[in-house]
């Protein structure tokens, strides 16, 4: 009781646990037309958390993980829900992943291209969503394509189409959703890069904050619950993070 006691008085000090929830990701959350409060993986594990803190639970919804993340750097949240990356953990602690997904490429079934090694030219714009994982991991490692920045991740489809851009960059699923809605268009096989879903709150906190956040997240793995929601939600093409 003396350790939840401190971490509920470190991560929420007020009574209410603030939690960001990026509704740009469908893997995470959604937000349905003329609801209310979203829902989704992240809203279901927020929610246990602040039952076990037992604190109240507000949600802060972004179109896009880069809202969110600065939300909780800049101390407008307690924690929130978005992938690990090197550049997010210049302000951010991460606990292990709960959800891996995959970054894949779309391109029109007229293109050339036929594999994941053949995107990266000097003659392709690649779309990606503005300050999301994949934006931030192409931005490290592409050496010639040029990347042009949607708005959020769930526009990264349109404005491939919009703008006539050579290649789209995304989350598979939202991209499979993309070539259902938008005959002519198709995704590469593979995928250029896994993204590992996780929690995270800004440097500086206490360390048992992190420390309860990390338990926490190895116990829903080990007891099976983040399968349970992954399943409860539809979530496909998605698998359970390997324990830490």
């Amino acid at each position: 009781m003396s350790d939840l006691r401190q971490v509920r008085d470190a991560l929420a000090p007020t009574g209410v646990l603030r939690t960001t929830i990026n509704v740009g990701n469908p893997i995470l959350a959604a937000q349905s037309a003329g609801a209310s409060r979203p829902h989704g993986i992240s809203i279901d594990l927020a929610t246990r958390i602040a039952e076990r803190l037992d604190v109240a639970l507000e949600l802060l919804v972004f179109a896009s993980a880069g809202e969110a993340v600065m939300a909780v750097e800049e101390g407008k949240a307690d924690m929130g829900f978005f992938a690990r990356d090197p550049v997010r953990g210049a302000g951010i602690d991460f606990t292990s992943p709960y959800v891996l997904i995959e970054g894949c490429y779309l391109v029109r079934d007229a293109s050339p291209v036929t594999a994941i090694e053949e995107v990266d030219r000097i003659d392709h714009r690649i779309v990606v969503g503005k300050g999301s994982a994949y934006d931030l991991y192409l931005t490290r490692t592409l050496e010639r394509a040029e990347l042009v920045r949607a708005p959020t991740s769930p526009r990264v489809v349109e404005h491939f189409l919009e703008h006539d851009l050579e290649v789209a960059a995304g989350v598979r699923q939202q991209l499979e959703l993309g070539v259902r809605e938008n005959p002519g268009l198709r995704l590469l096989p593979g995928r250029f890069m896994t993204i590992e879903q996780a929690m995270g709150v800004a440097k500086g906190r206490d360390p048992a904050v992190i420390e309860f956040l990390a338990s926490f997240i190895e116990e829903m793995k080990a007891q099976g619950v983040v399968a349970k929601l992954m399943l409860r939600h539809g979530i496909e093409g998605a698998t359970v993070a390997p324990r830490e």
